[in-house]
């Protein structure tokens, strides 16, 4: 090899020692340029991770101090209620909002040692819980609140697990968090999530890896991770998290809690980051979790008020329908096993079966219903529409920064040049069908006509969903949501597993998740026998990323039609009953 240089530089003209030169300069300026940008990523993430200490040991001293002075708080007896039964001590006097507070700040603390999911605690809670007096009317008074990470809160970084969003702190609080506020919750941390948003793990390079509560080789779901390991781990009773692909329902699923998906806008979004702003094909919704599925209800009720409507005009101003919530009418209920893209793990078909029955035995009707056209779904609309600026602006946030093993795969994916995307997808088809198509795909649309093509074929599908649902004369709906939880670092190879959840993004409909049950040693023989509908590498991978699952929480989904929040959580709430009943 060094010959072969010498004989290139020893040859004439003179020129091509000058063109060598010149690039080898160049190529020496790229290695500096990057080196730099590289020691000025890890001066920030050392700096945001130093700062977190910091408040973390901060708050831990201030816990220390109450809670030495105030040995009689009932801790136990705290913990044990609902919001509304907290809500309810609280105006009555037999609990005091500082000692509830500092009773859920000492279990978020010591949740976080075992499963890194806060990112920091609002000091100023502490002080906001002392003068509750002229908030109790509020339907939360006194109710701490966790707050997802790219929900805006005043003083605060809303990272979304991004290096260029750190250190710009919000001006004020989103609308959710102000409404919250105005109705006397406390909202006292803020939690994990994972790089860009745009992955069901929840790890990203700043604040490191979330890990399951029921097992820490496993993830707790993503994008609103966190949340649901910090619910399920004891240090919450109710948070706020967003959801554009599931973001909400799958930590529900993967850490057994409950959550609620709702229409878009049914909720303000106003004051909530993304890493894709500008695509509006697939809108995120913001949304509750919590360990019951009262407590999202008293949640919906309490933001769904005139603080909203007032603050963000554009939220149609449809308050909580409470009769709908508490009516005990027999219900209609759709159903189906299988989508036809995703084939459901065997606990998760398990638990929807096991829910039907015991709907049917309670007196409801069940009728079998069908998503429409699934592959054509996931592929020429939802993927279409994520990735239809070629992932130019997801690709963006990723800048200068470095990569998150979980997410490492599919932003490399992208960033493939446009004709070897093209290329691979052609020689894939043959053996892979749904891996060429997603390449296809990640080319994004070629122009402003296709775009428009796009939300009108998605308008479409919608409409046809809807007219199949009436035809079927449906109340409800009942179906699987993916899960158990996935071991670590699977995925970002399976966008696929999304299709549970994200039929219900591209749609609009309120979608809630429930547990009702866990994975059996049964379970696991029969995903040794798991096919999948396409028995391909995306099958394959999924049974990977579900193993070892015995003992995780399984889990359901329900849905309603759009602006029906009140009628999804009233199915949510008959499926909690019954399974609790059921239980020995």
């Amino acid at each position: 090899m060094e010959s072969t240089v010498q004989y290139i530089l020893d040859l004439k003209p003179n020129w091509t020692r000058v063109v060598i030169s010149t690039l080898c300069g160049t190529c020496s300026i790229g290695l500096l340029v990057k080196w730099i940008h590289r020691v000025r990523a890890d001066s920030l993430i050392l700096t945001a991770r130093n700062r977190r200490e910091t408040n973390l040991l901060q708050a831990e001293q201030v816990v220390r101090d109450y809670n030495d002075s105030h040995p009689g708080a009932d801790g136990c007896l705290i913990h044990s209620l609902s919001a509304r039964q907290l809500t309810l001590s609280l105006k009555e006097g037999s609990l005091v909002p500082e000692d509830v507070l500092f009773s859920y700040m000492t279990k978020a603390l010591e949740a976080n040692k075992r499963l890194n999911c806060c990112t920091e605690i609002m000091m100023e809670s502490l002080n906001h819980s002392k003068s509750m007096d002229s908030y109790k009317d509020g339907l939360l008074y006194g109710v701490p609140v966790s707050i997802k990470d790219n929900v805006g809160c005043k003083g605060y970084d809303s990272t979304c697990g991004l290096l260029c969003r750190l250190n710009q702190p919000a001006l004020e609080d989103s609308v959710v968090v102000e409404v919250l506020r105005r109705q006397g919750a406390i909202p006292f941390v803020k939690t994990n999530v994972p790089q860009s948003l745009m992955s069901y793990e929840c790890s990203n390079p700043i604040y490191g890896t979330c890990v399951n509560p029921h097992n820490p080789k496993k993830t707790p779901g993503g994008s609103s991770g966190g949340e649901g390991a910090l619910i399920k781990g004891g240090g919450s009773l109710l948070g706020i998290g967003t959801d554009i692909g599931g973001s909400i329902r799958i930590p529900c699923s993967f850490s057994g809690i409950c959550g609620l998906k709702p229409t878009c806008n049914r909720l303000s979004t106003k004051g909530v980051s993304s890493s894709v702003n500008g695509q509006t094909s697939v809108k995120a919704s913001v949304g509750p979790m919590a360990r019951d599925v009262d407590s999202l209800a008293l949640c919906m009720q309490a933001l769904l008020s005139d603080h909203m409507f007032t603050l963000d005009p554009t939220v149609p101003p449809i308050p909580f329908n409470t009769e709908v919530y508490q009516s005990s009418k027999p219900l209609r209920i759709g159903y189906y096993e299988n989508d036809g893209y995703q084939h459901p793990s065997p606990s998760m078909l398990r638990g929807v079966r096991e829910v039907k029955a015991l709907l049917e035995r309670a007196g409801h009707t069940f009728v079998a219903f069908m998503p429409l056209k699934m592959e054509y779904a996931m592929n020429d609309l939802i993927i279409k529409a994520f990735f239809s600026d070629g992932s130019s602006t997801l690709l963006k946030a990723f800048e200068r920064s470095p990569l998150d093993p979980t997410v490492s795969y599919p932003v490399q994916v992208c960033r493939l040049p446009y004709v070897l995307k093209k290329i691979l997808s052609v020689l894939l088809k043959p053996l892979f069908p749904r891996v060429a198509k997603g390449l296809d795909l990640l080319c994004g649309l070629g122009s402003v006509k296709q775009q428009w093509e796009l939300d009108v074929a998605i308008q479409e599908y919608i409409q046809e969903t809807i007219e199949e649902w009436k035809r079927c004369d449906l109340d409800v709906l009942l179906c699987p949501v993916i899960g158990p939880a996935f071991n670590h670092n699977y995925s970002g190879k399976l966008i696929c597993a999304l299709s549970s959840t994200l039929l219900f993004n591209l749609l609009s409909f309120p979608a809630g998740v429930v547990p009702v049950s866990s994975v059996t040693p049964a379970d696991e023989i029969l995903l040794k026998q798991f096919k999948g509908n396409f028995q391909d590498l995306w099958d394959r991978e999924f049974v990977q990323a579900v193993k070892g699952g015995e003992g995780l929480p399984v889990a359901v989904q329900c849905v309603a039609l759009p602006w029906q929040e009140e009628l999804c959580l009233r199915f949510m709430k008959e499926v909690e009953t019954l399974v609790g009943e059921s239980r020995p």
